[in-house]
């Protein structure tokens, strides 16, 4: 009981045994370890989650940047589709006057011979303001008359003995005038080629 009473009159008094007072840095020096390895270990788990979280990052700016390059893909590929329908549409136009033009030549050709000036001057006007007009749109002849024969232009209707050794491989009368559109062939012109 003694040793009761004594330690009651050491704690009233404030001083404790001189063992509880070793102990009592041990426990806190214990307790500093404990801390700091959940510490640690804390901060191991918020950088693996950091790690995580930037590689979803970059793996989400890398499926957004390809995102908008296949957008980018997309609007370009189909702007250039909606620019080819518009020529298209527009070289089957044309192609459809192609045959009007011809009724022109012909009737210019045979109106040569003709006195009536009246009907040279309203075939010649047509044919010059519609001629002029499909100009303005990329149409061109392709000249073939004397020129060497090109099968990118050229489709040879016949061959026809060269009157001369310098006609030969060279265009001698066309048959049916050619076209371009826009530096791509519309209609081939069709021609005799000297043999």
């Amino acid at each position: 009981m003694a040793e009761k009473e004594e330690k009651n009159i050491r704690q009233e008094n404030g001083s404790q045994a001189p063992e509880e007072k070793q102990e009592a840095p041990r426990q806190a020096k214990a307790d500093k370890k404990n801390a700091a390895k959940k510490d640690a270990k804390k901060i191991e788990e918020l950088e693996a989650k950091l790690k995580d979280c930037q590689a979803r990052i970059a793996k989400d700016k890398d499926d957004y940047i390809r995102l908008m390059a296949e957008f980018e893909t997309f609007r370009r590929r189909s702007s250039e589709d909606r620019l080819a329908l518009v020529s298209s549409a527009a070289a089957d136009t044309i192609k459809g006057l192609l045959p009007v033009l011809d009724d022109c030549e012909r009737a210019m050709q045979i109106l040569q011979s003709s006195s009536d000036e009246a009907a040279k001057e309203g075939t010649a006007l047509i044919y010059d303001k519609l001629m002029a007009y499909l100009k303005t749109r990329g149409l061109e002849v392709i000249e073939a008359k004397g020129k060497d024969f090109d099968t990118d232009f050229h489709e040879a209707v016949t061959s026809f003995p060269a009157p001369d050794e310098s006609l030969k491989g060279k265009v001698i009368d066309v048959v049916q005038t050619g076209y371009t559109l826009s530096g791509k062939v519309l209609r081939y012109a069709k021609v005799v080629v000297g043999a």
